[in-house]
């Protein structure tokens, strides 16, 4: 808060503040903004307090686009906590920049297209299409508000210790001599500045790009004219010009700006500005519909860059003229659709800021261990058969020497005689893909199922896919109508008592960078009943046929998977009523599908004790009086971004535990393959176990849902994150184990002796 503007009540935990704000069209008149207290999001719009007659009334469920941008507040607030190194604060600006910009081009897309189909359907909270444009750009405005006073903080501090993002006319006369010479030999011949006239039509704007709108005139001429100058950021050229290996770095859409000369030599410049536009991402047709879906898909890619405008964002320093124009240009309204920005436009880019390499402003370095269960140098398979099953937990257990040792191994193995795999999303350097086309090259069978239309990632799996069919390997593209999401391998090996499937299930994408960023789980087996259950599976994905197909101990989506999990509710329930315990605990990216919160809330009223570990949109409210008064819901935020899918059924004492990339949505569980597989191995429940009750008891990461939608960060003295936690969980396991293994070395040794 600006220290000239008297708060008229003190901010306490827990409590809303109210600030003076002298508005700039009526300065005499102040009028009052609510303001959110650190460590607090805000309450869902239009939720009071109620008394609810039935499970169907609209107040008992939250709004899924409100609830995901609670969350993008409550990363956001990652970056104004002081317990977080500055550099790592720089990196949750940019993450909150980040999804705001495909928040837009997804949710508000998808609902400006409903509002211009006239499509009046209302959500279970009773919005309409654009009733949730309304509240969502409400929510979006004090949000942005909020994220630019926290990076002018942040920047300020950073400054201080010596890293400065420098405006060009604070540089000194060598620095500034400096920077225009670099840029007119490294980036000047990118820029290719377009006139705006009747000889001109109003240029393309790509999506996300950032671009100068300049006003200029020739010399003794009184007609302005108009240039739009994109700024080539990407493809190479980064958004921040360093000054040689100083600390200090200028905006190079402020460089250019300053010398405009370069661009309109000769020529007055009366104003310059910049400005932003957002595309429409959902441009898909129907699938069902298309002769080929490889064609189609690249149809859609085409048509995404050139799609419908959904938010221009401007600079403050934009006279009201040219804003209104380039709405008009754009097909926006001028008052919903632009927004101005107090501060830096695309903030994602504070990105190369962020990575920086200046240890002592960063999280302490984390190097995944290796798997504990996975220290011999044998075979993989061989460890894998000897235990059965092995559960692997990234990013704290590396990557690369589990999964992709499996894809390695399975490559050079001369037993293995088949490969399959589910692909959505992977690294732009594959090495899964590398050994698939290896394996391949190498005489193995192998069949990838590639979903193309996985979001902001077609591009790169249309690559993908031509290189692996280039190699031999069997690529498909899953069920017509149902994205492939699930993240599954088998592999067929000839062992000694003949063929035996070994299998891969996860939660997480076949991706080695996000592996290092995301917590996801693993299970390697070599369970039969599991071998055959992913053989049916991957059946029906390449052909598509849908046979009598049964699932022994897969529970399988779109098939069964949703009405599985609404049995295992009905049977807490049905436990509850025998005098027995009833409990469930969840850990989800977010819990969206009605049924099953209604189910949730049936058996909370029943007496089923229920604690949910939701990421992001959650529309289930918890302690609500007669409804969810034994239901907590935590959200845990921090460095590594929370993945893993666990449902636990406590089953009367007889433990079940699932785990997979579903969440409890509706198009996970509706309109996509996915797949929940059980972990029987009390060893690994015990994992499991760990897990959720770190989380729980987290007093560091964890936010507490309240019955209003708002949340609560927990805030324990000195406390560690449970992601902490596990970290130094990880590395003791690794050492014990490997202590023991030497011990056991120099023991076997000895006898020899």
């Amino acid at each position: 808060m600006s220290p000239d503007r008297p708060a008229l009540s003190p901010e306490h935990s827990g409590a809303h503040r109210l600030e003076v704000v002298a508005e700039p069209e009526a300065p005499t008149r102040p009028s009052l903004r609510l303001i959110e207290p650190a460590g607090r999001t805000p309450p869902a719009p239009g939720i009071g307090d109620f008394t609810p007659t039935a499970l169907d009334a609209p107040e008992l469920y939250l709004n899924r686009e409100l609830t995901y941008l609670n969350f993008c507040w409550r990363v956001l607030h990652e970056s104004e906590d002081e317990r977080v190194p500055l550099l790592e604060r720089v990196k949750f600006l940019g993450i909150v920049s980040s999804n705001l910009d495909e928040f837009f081009q997804k949710r508000i897309g998808g609902l400006k297209q409903q509002v211009g189909a006239q499509l009046h359907a209302i959500t279970p909270d009773g919005r309409s299409p654009q009733k949730q444009i309304e509240d969502c750009l409400e929510l979006i405005n004090r949000l942005e508000g909020k994220k630019a006073a926290i990076a002018e903080r942040v920047l300020a501090e950073l400054k201080a210790v010596g890293v400065w993002l420098a405006p060009y006319k604070e540089l000194d006369t060598q620095q500034q001599a400096w920077v225009r010479e670099h840029y007119l030999r490294t980036i000047f011949p990118l820029v290719t500045p377009q006139a705006m006239d009747p000889a001109h039509p109003f240029p393309f704007v790509s999506n996300l790009a950032l671009n100068l709108l300049v006003s200029l005139r020739y010399e003794n001429d009184a007609e302005s004219l108009l240039a739009r100058v994109k700024v080539p950021v990407g493809g190479g050229v980064s958004r921040f010009v360093r000054l040689g290996s100083s600390r200090t770095f200028v905006d190079l859409a402020d460089v250019m700006a300053n010398n405009l000369d370069l661009l309109f030599p000769g020529m007055e410049i009366e104003a310059c500005s910049q400005f932003r536009v957002t595309r429409n991402a959902i441009t898909e047709r129907d699938e069902e519909e298309a002769d080929d879906l490889l064609e189609m898909i690249e149809i859609e890619l085409r048509k995404r860059r050139f799609a419908s405008v959904v938010r221009l964002q401007v600079d403050k320093s934009m006279q009201p003229y040219f804003r209104g124009r380039l709405a008009a240009e754009l097909g926006l309204d001028e008052a919903s659709d632009v927004f101005e920005a107090d501060g830096m436009l695309s903030m994602r880019d504070l990105m190369e800021i962020a990575t920086l390499d200046i240890p002592e402003l960063r999280d302490a370095t984390h190097a995944p261990a290796q798997p504990v269960d996975f220290l011999s140098e044998g075979s993989i398979f061989h460890a894998i058969r000897d235990q059965q099953s092995l559960l692997v937990h990234h990013p704290y257990e590396s990557f690369q020497q589990s999964v992709e040792r499996f894809f390695r191994e399975a490559a050079d193995d001369p037993k293995v005689r088949a490969i399959k795999t589910t692909l959505y999303r992977t690294s732009r350097d594959s090495a899964v893909i590398k050994h698939l086309v290896r394996a391949a090259q190498g005489g193995k069978q192998v069949a990838v199922v590639l979903e193309l239309k996985a979001r902001f990632d077609e591009e790169a799996n249309i690559k993908w896919a031509s290189r692996m069919e280039r190699a031999g390997i069997h690529v498909t593209y899953g069920v017509v109508g149902l994205k492939t999401h699930t993240k599954v391998t088998l592999v067929v090996r000839q062992d000694y008592d003949g063929l035996r499937r070994y299998a891969h299930i996860a939660t997480g994408n076949y991706h080695a960078g996000t592996a290092r960023l995301y917590c996801d789980l693993g299970l390697f087996t070599c369970d039969e009943q599991i071998g055959r259950d992913l053989t049916e599976l991957f059946n029906y994905l390449t052909t598509g046929y849908k046979p009598r197909r049964k699932y022994g101990k897969l529970l399988v989506a779109p098939k069964q998977l949703k009405q599985a999990l609404l049995d295992k509710i009905e049977r807490e329930i049905a436990l509850v009523g025998q005098g027995e315990r009833g409990h469930i605990q969840w850990k989800l990216n977010a819990l969206e599908d009605i049924d099953i919160v209604r189910a949730l809330y049936r058996a909370a009223q029943r007496g089923v004790t229920i604690d949910l570990i939701v990421r992001d949109t959650c529309r289930l409210r918890p302690g609500v009086d007669g409804v969810s008064s034994s239901i907590k819901v935590v959200s845990v935020i921090g460095r590594f971004l929370e993945h893993e899918r666990i449902y636990y059924f406590h089953n009367g004492g007889r433990a079940e535990y699932y785990i997979g990339s579903a969440d409890a949505m509706q198009r996970n569980l509706e309109k996509r393959v996915e797949v929940l597989c059980p972990i029987d191995d009390p060893r690994l429940q015990a994992e499991l176990r760990f897990i959720l009750d770190t989380q729980l008891s987290d007093q560091r990461g964890a936010w507490d849902m309240q019955s209003d939608g708002s949340y609560i960060q927990r805030t324990g003295m000195n406390a560690k994150h449970c992601q902490q936690q596990l970290i130094e969980r990880t590395e003791r396991r690794l050492k014990e184990a490997t202590r023991l293994r030497r011990r056991k070395v120099q023991n076997r040794a000895t006898k020899k002796r």
